[in-house]
């Protein structure tokens, strides 16, 4: 006798060790709406997304007030592992059985791609807010997909513009193998070749690699002035501090981190990541505002928000008070109602949709202080450049997006 889908997907997850999704389907109360946080909670972008997404979700909904349409909100979560297929199936499980209405966060492209197309599937809603893929709102895009918090057009033009014009004319990608990586490198050379630099070679290292040398010395050999860092996480420091001891930077090259997130350079230290310059689209200590909503972050969980869980925060909020106006649940008219006006908060700085479901809003070239320069642990950036919203996300080339008109 066959195994049905749950028994099989379960014993999946429990053999793989993971958080992922082993209790039977708990359909929504007929009082409930669910939202669903699905991201890594144990690996590589734990510290980027990871429970903190979660406590920022449910601090939405706390501040949104507990419930909407005389239905109480409920946050529930799932570690997809940085894996494609389990999160897909963890989204369809959550739309087709539980009553889940949107989903946020889902960091890692690969996942983000996959978990997109069953959101088309079901006329549900996913709200990205990790992944970084330009190919979300490309080629890839859907009718109810929404990108909240940055993409690698964003980086490429915040960060690789930078640097090139800076006097890196010179590159050397590092790359992780995979949809992000990938789509990081090829919308960075975009940016790079356009103001008259040169890329010198690659090289893809796979998800969540802890040696990084064969690869490091590939870049000091190709003698480029810049060595970008098209990876994130774990990866991102493991890369920046392995590069430190092949004394890659002593020699005259420089890094690039073309993702890089406040956990990341609080991990790091001021005297590794001291002088790395990075695009945001959030700082803790960017303003007032969000000095205190980071305060109460803090207060939650110990340590600072970075940008994605600070999007996450946003984006819920946002959802629910679509849902409110519109009075219903149904995706296509509750992303119409979200494409249809400004999101402005402490997180998005005017934001505005475009047809692809892009949030395109102000980015923030930022870098990394020397520990001369700190007054405390998490003061860790100067700010460089505030990139307007139509700068920050201009393609390069154009749109594949069938959304898109003309």
């Amino acid at each position: 006798m066959k195994r049905s889908f749950l028994a099989t997907f379960c014993a999946a997850a429990l053999a793989a060790g993971g958080v992922a999704y082993a209790q039977a389907p708990k359909p929504a109360a007929p009082d409930t709406i669910k939202i669903g946080v699905l991201n890594d909670m144990s690996s590589l972008y734990a510290d980027n997304g990871g429970p903190g997404s979660v406590a920022a979700a449910k601090m939405a909904v706390e501040d949104f007030g507990g419930a909407v349409l005389g239905k109480k909100i409920e946050i529930i979560s799932a570690d997809h592992q940085n894996k494609p297929d389990l999160g897909a199936s963890i989204a369809r499980q959550w739309f087709d059985s539980e009553g889940v209405q949107m989903i946020a966060d889902v960091p890692t492209s690969s996942v983000g791609l996959a978990v997109q197309e069953v959101a088309r599937a079901t006329n549900k809603v996913v709200i990205n807010s990790g992944s970084a893929t330009s190919d979300l709102t490309g080629k890839a895009c859907a009718a109810t997909g929404l990108h909240w918090v940055y993409n690698t057009v964003a980086l490429a033009n915040g960060t690789g513009s930078a640097v090139v014009k800076a006097g890196g004319d010179t590159w050397f990608f590092i790359t992780a193998d995979y949809a992000f990586g990938h789509a990081l490198e090829r919308d960075t050379t975009a940016v790079v070749q356009k103001a008259g630099g040169k890329v010198l070679g690659a090289v893809n290292v796979p998800l969540n690699n802890s040696d990084f040398s064969s690869f490091l010395l590939q870049a000091q050999a190709s003698k480029a002035k810049i060595v970008g860092l098209a990876n994130a996480g774990g990866d991102m420091q493991n890369s920046v501090k392995q590069a430190a001891e092949f004394g890659i930077v002593s020699g005259g090259q420089k890094l690039a981190g073309l993702l890089a997130f406040v956990a990341d350079v609080h991990s790091l230290g001021l005297p590794i990541a001291q002088g790395l310059q990075l695009t945001e689209s959030f700082y803790w200590d960017q303003d007032d505002q969000t000095r205190a909503w980071s305060k109460k972050f803090f207060d939650k969980m110990h340590k600072e928000p970075t940008m994605e869980q600070a999007g996450v925060y946003s984006s819920v909020l946002h959802y629910l008070e679509a849902v409110k106006a519109t009075g219903s649940v149904d995706g296509p008219t509750v992303v119409k109602e979200l494409k249809s006006k400004p999101i402005n908060d402490f997180v998005i700085r005017n934001g505005h949709f475009q047809e692809d479901g892009m949030l395109v809003h102000d980015m923030y070239l930022y870098e990394v202080k020397k520990p001369s320069e700190s007054k405390g642990e998490w003061d860790l950036y100067k700010l460089i450049a505030t990139i307007p919203s139509d700068q920050a996300y201009k393609r390069p080339s154009g749109n594949e997006c069938p959304l898109v008109k003309g």
